[in-house]
């Protein structure tokens, strides 16, 4: 399966240069996007007073690289603070955004930028919207710096060697499995957690008072979601964790079901429901109580790991 998003980072020779290094990354088009003239041209664009922004259209496999996982790549690549400039490149045809195609991927782009604006305390010039059109650029602008490897590039293309190599265990882990989710394979308690969003009574789950060190997967798909590093004594009566493992390891979308809004977390790869994340974590460890259901996890101790196959992860504990 092949997705399609568009980003801008300003000039987008740069930009296309730095996402063609990502592995999942099937094709790239430099463009204008969002443009309120039909099919601008450069100098068109140039001038400011068409609305368009110059970016690159990105098809991927989700399977390889995940929607969240390529817009945390892409913000290595710009200044998320600057308005209408990056590198010395001015005007609001270089602004920085990411403009989806669909309602999954708009919930990872808010999830990705949610999570990076809190960690940096303040707010993000990054635009945020649906796909409304896109225009490919003249043929000379394609892969301009694979054509011309000394042209101009505002762009750090090292930051995507050092962000593939940083992230190397999420590459490649998001294709959603075949799994029996019938009450009869799972059981109730974890049936009705997983998939019909119920929630644990509190302090009832032996996993909340769990000190050992180890791994805690997803109980229906085995997928890894948090680490005994991050876990924490909230006092709440359910597990709780400063982060996970990887933001690509869950999906995020607002939970209305009681009369204060939250944001409900399920696991990327087996859609389990698993709870929810509140900003009322300590301080120290990030400001973020990742408040998960026991009977949504399964924890493997550090001694078991690679005989269960995550020895990859060991290093995280």
């Amino acid at each position: 399966m092949k997705e399609q998003i568009c980003l801008s980072g300003g000039c987008f020779w740069g930009t296309e240069a730095f996402i063609k290094q990502l592995p999942g990354v099937l094709q790239t088009t430099v463009g204008y996007a969002n443009s309120r003239v039909e099919n601008p041209s450069y100098q068109e664009v140039c001038t400011g007073n068409t609305g368009a922004v110059e970016a690159v259209c990105v098809t991927y496999d989700p399977a390889i690289i995940s929607t969240v996982l390529l817009c945390e790549a892409y913000l290595e690549s710009i200044d998320p603070f600057s308005k209408n400039q990056q590198g010395n490149d001015r005007g609001t045809q270089y602004r920085t955004g990411i403009y989806w195609k669909n309602e999954t991927q708009k919930l990872a782009v808010e999830q990705v930028l949610r999570h990076a604006m809190y960690e940096a305390g303040r707010a993000f010039a990054v635009e945020a919207e649906p796909l409304q059109n896109f225009y490919p650029a003249e043929d000379y602008h394609q892969d301009y710096l694979l054509k011309n490897p000394g042209g101009y590039c505002h762009v750090d293309l090292g930051a995507a060697t050092r962000f593939v190599s940083a992230h190397k265990l999420e590459f490649g882990s998001h294709e959603h499995k075949e799994v029996n989710k019938t009450k009869e394979n799972l059981g109730k308690e974890v049936y009705e957690v997983t998939q019909e969003a119920a929630t644990d009574a509190p302090f009832s789950h032996p996993l909340t008072d769990e000190k050992r060190p180890g791994l805690y997967v997803d109980v229906v798909s085995g997928e890894p979601l948090f680490t005994s590093q991050a876990k924490f004594d909230s006092g709440c009566g359910w597990p709780s964790f400063s982060a996970p493992i990887a933001q690509s390891a869950l999906t995020e979308k607002e939970d209305y079901q009681l009369a204060r809004p939250r944001i409900e977390v399920r696991s990327a790869e087996a859609d389990s429901h698993l709870g929810h994340v509140f900003d009322d974590g300590p301080q120290d460890l990030g400001g973020l109580r990742y408040c998960i259901n026991g009977s949504a996890l399964r924890f493997i101790p550090k001694e078991e790991m690679e005989a269960q196959g995550y020895g990859d992860y060991l290093d995280l504990i």
